[in-house]
């Protein structure tokens, strides 16, 4: 939907209707802990999450409206094997043999994926990759609230940050809106809803090495609706690229700190 609508409706007003659909779902719980939900002790990493989230969401709605669905779609492949170089360098953790393997496997799927050796390799791709590490950063830091913050805390905090910020472009430079083009972009956050409340729902009744595994089969869903709305071309190197990517995945999420690895944010 964000790639259909960005012809004729801005990306920063998309983004902010992303955030805004999730903060509107977050209003009950807002009312039933009116007395708490700003109590915090983690102000900073809060503030720190926001930013790095709504950066890595701008990055991506922008790569989305450049290159092909399927391409787009391998911003949030990337980001998982960021995670523990992150937390390598930033935290002190250690990683296994095993996950440097697993790392450096699913990078070498994305060189698959890519085939840059062509030539043909879009610039925007590099935004791509700052997403995937800004995305990173967002589950790293969560980690790091996770002992004094609840789950339901840390997406209020951001949802409400990240609508507040990207509604002043928004107001700066308001665009109008079409009715057919209102429904798009309802459709897109009830998308995205339904895609963070499923994927959460099935973390909590599955095995991630079960589930983790799956989020990994998005480029191909993304390759085949590219190819079915807009015939974008689904080569043999991008669909092997994406079986390693796959693989690595599974690899990766098999670890003991699966959970921190493979949660998704959609």
């Amino acid at each position: 939907m964000v790639k259909y609508l960005t012809p004729d409706v801005p990306f920063f007003h998309l983004v902010f209707f992303r955030n805004f659909f999730a903060f509107l779902i977050l209003i009950p719980w807002l009312i039933k802990k009116r007395h708490t939900a700003f109590r915090t002790s983690q102000l900073k990493l809060h503030i720190f999450r926001g930013i790095a989230g709504v950066g890595a969401m701008y990055l991506f709605f922008l790569v989305i409206s450049q290159v092909s669905l399927a391409k787009a779609t391998l911003v949030l492949l990337m980001a998982p094997f960021f995670i523990p170089l992150i937390s390598f360098f930033w935290l002190q953790e250690r990683i296994s043999l095993r996950l440097w393997f697993a790392i450096g496997f699913g990078f070498f799927g994305v060189l698959i994926f890519l085939n840059p050796f062509t030539g043909n390799l879009p610039a925007v791709m590099l935004l791509a990759v700052l997403a995937a590490i800004l995305a990173a950063s967002t589950k790293t830091i969560i980690r790091q609230m996770a002992s004094t913050e609840s789950p339901s805390k840390i997406v209020f905090y951001f949802s409400f940050f990240a609508t507040i910020v990207t509604a002043i472009p928004v107001l700066l430079n308001w665009q109008s809106i079409s009715l057919s083009l209102w429904l798009g972009v309802a459709l897109m956050g009830l998308f995205a809803v339904i895609g963070q409340l499923t994927m959460t729902r099935a973390f909590s009744i599955a095995p991630p090495s079960q589930v983790g595994v799956f989020t990994y089969s998005s480029v191909l869903f993304a390759g085949l609706i590219g190819y079915l709305v807009w015939g974008e071309a689904f080569t043999w190197h991008m669909f092997l690229g994406s079986v390693v990517i796959i693989a690595a995945g599974y690899l990766a999420i098999r670890q003991n700190r699966a959970p921190q690895i493979v949660t998704p944010q959609p």
